[in-house]
């Protein structure tokens, strides 16, 4: 299982009423970290591949995140089958307290048809 990590401030923005960082930016993160995961795993990949579309999203929230915490992205991807590959997402503050998990389910598509497409080997070996 290959796993990646990334950064980021909470900034002031992402606060909402109750005081904590809003759902939505839970979200946006899940998707940054798991495109650059992407990014860096076919960064040497020069014949075309497919696109990855969410099909569902399921969040756990344990802690809340607060405005200037410096938090770590980590993810990976749990099983890949058919079209569908399931992707964990762990966001943790500085003392490694995971404040939320993300499930989410991907569905890999043909980039010309935009209809899924099995996940090809070679694809599936990037991600374990």
């Amino acid at each position: 299982m290959k796993s990646f990590s990334m950064s980021l401030q909470v900034q002031p923005e992402q606060i909402d009423g109750l005081g904590h960082v809003n759902n939505i930016h839970y979200l946006q993160w899940v998707q940054d970290v798991a495109q650059a995961h992407w990014e860096v795993l076919t960064k040497e990949i020069e014949k075309p591949l497919g696109i990855w579309v969410v099909r569902s999203h399921m969040i756990t929230y344990k802690q809340p995140a607060l405005k200037g915490e410096i938090l770590t992205l980590k993810t990976y991807v749990k099983q890949s089958r058919g079209v569908l590959s399931e992707r964990i997402v762990e966001i943790l503050n500085t003392e490694q307290t995971v404040l939320a998990v993300c499930s989410t389910q991907w569905c890999y598509l043909n980039k010309e048809s935009k209809k899924p497409e099995a996940i090809p080997p070679e694809i599936i070996n990037l991600l374990v």
